[in-house]
């Protein structure tokens, strides 16, 4: 009898500094997907190297032309990809579009919204324009000059130089003093052909999940990021040195707020699959909370300990039955 299970890859690896890190968010993913369910496939990219890796420990190379594989002599083709690349190719579109051509749904939103909130320039100036509150930044592209007293007067110290498109926590600086601003677009550029240089905003950190099918809306809890580093850099987010706590201890009128917002940044975007924005919860001249977007994350991380399932948890709900939600919506 043919076997009725749908066959899932998790696309994981990439070509960013974060290849390791994704390989780690594939194996979380493996383990909470429903096995019963479907028959779960890891499959690492690397530049033109796609291997599955299959049940006897083995891999096997993945046929690009049609996203299949041999076991057993026989071919499987995949009926669904959850991607989990962090950078590129899978946060920033090129997947997506070979997905599209294959016609394989997938977990994240489609091309267009991949490569504008791979871009944190562009995707900031774009929800500017639906009233979404970000701070101020300017954009560098390799070989532009630039004034640092210019970059001072507009932007102040402290602020950030972060790559514009990149989806990583490598290359970003908080730059205290014009002097080292040219230092930090070195390390800047090293990572991106454009760089961003942003306001620094001072207050609360959140970061907060969401997904929607087209039965049920679910905003999770959010979770308030703690660090004695400078900022949420790679150290912080992935060697430990960061307190996580779900749900964030900020106001439940605060929390109100950015959940409604989470909701609207979503619909505006037209997102699919789990996505997860970060805020500055700042303070206006009158003590109030003023909600500032920081970025989006539509690959977010997925190993046990990650914001994601962590919220999940918060939430009362089971990942499992997550997953499931977000593969089953595209059948």
């Amino acid at each position: 009898m043919k076997d009725l299970k749908r066959n899932i890859a998790i696309v994981c690896g990439g070509d960013s500094s974060e290849h390791d890190v994704s390989m780690r968010s594939a194996q979380g993913l493996y383990s909470f997907f429903d096995k019963e369910r479907y028959n779960v496939y890891i499959v690492d990219v690397k530049g033109l190297d796609w291997q599955v890796h299959t049940d006897n420990g083995q891999t096997s190379r993945i046929d690009r032309n049609d996203f299949s594989f041999v076991k057993d002599g026989k071919a499987v083709i995949f009926d669904y990809a959850y991607i989990t690349i962090h950078g590129q190719p899978g946060e920033n579109g090129p997947l997506q579009g070979y997905f599209d051509l294959l016609r394989i749904p997938y977990s994240t939103s489609g091309v267009l919204v991949e490569a504008m909130t791979f871009d944190k320039y562009v995707l900031n100036n774009y929800l500017r324009g639906f009233g979404i509150r970000v701070a101020d930044s300017m954009l560098l592209r390799r070989g532009d000059s630039y004034d640092e007293q210019a970059i001072e007067r507009r932007l102040g110290m402290p602020c950030f130089v972060k790559p514009a498109a990149d989806g990583s926590s490598f290359g970003v600086s908080k730059v205290k003093n014009a002097d080292q601003l040219s230092p930090a677009l070195r390390v800047a550029f090293m990572e991106s052909n454009e760089v961003m240089i942003e306001r620094f905003l001072d207050g609360v950190e959140i970061s907060q999940g969401v997904y929607k099918t087209r039965e049920k809306s679910v905003v999770f809890p959010a979770t308030e990021v703690v660090t004695s580093n400078e900022f949420f850099d790679y150290d912080a987010k992935y060697n430990g040195q960061v307190q996580e706590i779900t749900p964030a201890r900020i106001a439940p009128e605060t929390a109100e707020r950015v959940s409604a917002l989470t909701s609207r940044i979503y619909d505006i975007l037209h997102c699919n699959g789990i996505i997860r924005i970060d805020y500055i919860i700042s303070k206006d001249k009158d003590g109030q909370d003023q909600i500032n977007m920081l970025e989006i994350n539509t690959t977010p991380g997925m190993t046990v300990t990650s914001f994601i399932p962590q919220q999940v948890r918060a939430a009362g709900l089971d990942i499992k039955d997550v997953l499931t939600d977000i593969v089953e919506n595209q059948f």
